[in-house]
């Protein structure tokens, strides 16, 4: 595994949103980091191959600014990555990671004990070696960490609906934190999310469309319904009639999401793909061979 440690910009700069000094919202609680026997034993063996060792920032949480990763460099070759925010005990990503091991898997994740149970699951999946974690504030570590165009998914399933409307603020999935992705991601790469709270699923859609009109996302499924069926929560008046993605086949249905419906919650999905400008075409030179124009972003 490549070191990681503060480095010059080579040749890129940090977002803007990134440079400002940070803000202390933040997205998530820490819960208690006790760990079962289990879970002891396979992180004990395993940690080092699967937990990335990057500097601190300002807190134990975010990432040193100066810090960068090569994709290329840390899995050794050039698969499509999918990065997932809140992996929770790791479910959805361990599995993905052993079903596809032609793409690469990134997850963040600020609770310890669920990136134990991640291991455990990696253990009993045979290892997997195309995943790699990091126990960092995603939202304000992952602007400027990675290149320019070189993510294919973003998965977010499930983040805290912080249902108070002062908490409101602390809502992962914003328009600002969209357009930070949107850098990140590959032309066509996507932002999947999930969530059992209509009232955040209504937060959601409004924050894509408004991130969809600047012409940064287009709707997978502009035409897709909302879930059927009776829910224990209020619809706000607002929430979109359309635009509802089906249920993601990749998305392991958790004990998380079991107890949602068990409450008698819907579960609502949402699919955008990244708009960017397509590469210009090359032009001939004096002798004949191709010659390509600077892409511009």
């Amino acid at each position: 595994m490549p070191e990681q440690t503060p480095t010059e910009n080579s040749g890129r700069t940090r977002s803007a949103a990134a440079s400002r000094p940070r803000r202390e919202i933040v997205s998530f609680v820490r819960r208690g980091r006790r760990l079962t026997e289990e879970q002891t034993e396979a992180w004990d063996a395993h940690h080092e191959q699967y937990m990335l060792d990057v500097p601190q920032g300002e807190r134990d949480t975010l990432i040193h600014p100066d810090v960068r990763l090569d994709p290329v460099e840390l899995f050794g070759n050039d698969n499509p990555l999918i990065i997932e925010i809140g992996s929770g005990q790791g479910d959805n990503i361990a599995q993905a990671a052993a079903d596809m091991p032609d793409h690469n898997f990134l997850a963040f994740e600020v609770w310890g004990p669920g990136n134990a149970q991640t291991v455990v699951h990696l253990q009993r999946l045979g290892l997997p070696q195309n995943l790699r974690i990091l126990e960092f504030d995603a939202e304000h570590s992952l602007p400027g960490l990675l290149p320019e165009s070189s993510v294919e998914e973003v998965w977010i399933f499930f983040a805290d609906p912080w249902h108070k409307t002062k908490h409101h603020k602390r809502r992962l999935v914003s328009a600002g934190f969209l357009e930070e992705l949107h850098t990140l991601l590959k032309p066509g790469g996507r932002v999947r999310t999930a969530t059992d709270w209509a009232d955040y699923a209504s937060h959601q859609a409004h924050a894509f469309e408004t991130v969809a009109a600047r012409g940064l996302f287009t709707n997978d499924h502009p035409d897709g319904p909302r879930p059927t069926g009776s829910t224990t929560d209020e619809i706000p008046e607002d929430s979109p009639a359309t635009g509802w993605a089906p249920r993601f086949e990749r998305r392991v249905r958790t004990a998380f999401e079991g107890k949602a419906l068990r409450a008698g919650r819907l579960i609502w999905d949402l699919s955008y793909s990244a708009q960017k400008p397509a590469a210009p075409a090359a032009s001939a030179t004096e002798d004949g061979s191709a010659a390509s124009e600077p892409t511009t972003r």
